[in-house]
């Protein structure tokens, strides 16, 4: 079935790759572990196995072209910026802000939080947590009402 299957991927790692500017061996890598993670929980008596395991691992390179997005950004250099003074100054002051909001967050709430912040997508965080994404994203509201209350006062 793999051998079948791999012209479909190479196109489609190929596709993406023109689409958002990554690399297509990466994103071709990164739907492979798709498709593997995906094959213990393959049954072929339902459905089509073959539209599965493509599914999953257009899931997993789209979570790869995600997570490069948003982590993409331009070396400081570059970006114009000017110098800052004291950037510990600042990092540690936006540690002590995140501390403190977080420090009033239930407990999934603060593991939620501490997942997106290491760079998970909603649904890796999903997974780490026990949950679907739809429940990560119902938490997420809830978690950025309770921001908003909080930076209001």
């Amino acid at each position: 079935m793999v051998p079948k299957l791999r012209p479909r991927i190479e196109k489609m790692a190929a596709y993406y790759a023109r689409r958002c500017g990554e690399d297509a061996d990466d994103l071709l890598q990164e739907a492979w572990l798709g498709l593997l993670q995906a094959l213990p929980a393959l049954d072929p008596r339902i459905g089509s196995p073959e539209q599965y395991l493509i599914k999953h691992a257009r899931w997993r390179l789209l979570d790869a072209v995600k997570r490069a997005r948003i982590r993409r950004c331009l070396p400081l250099e570059d970006s114009g910026a000017p110098e800052l003074a004291a950037p510990e100054t600042d990092e540690a002051l936006e540690s002590a802000t995140v501390r403190e909001f977080a420090s009033q967050l239930k407990e999934q709430h603060r593991e939620l939080l501490a997942c997106l912040m290491d760079g998970l997508t909603w649904r890796e965080a999903g997974t780490v947590m026990g949950c679907t994404s739809a429940n990560v994203a119902y938490h997420m509201r809830q978690i950025r009402r309770q921001y908003e209350a909080w930076h209001t006062e």
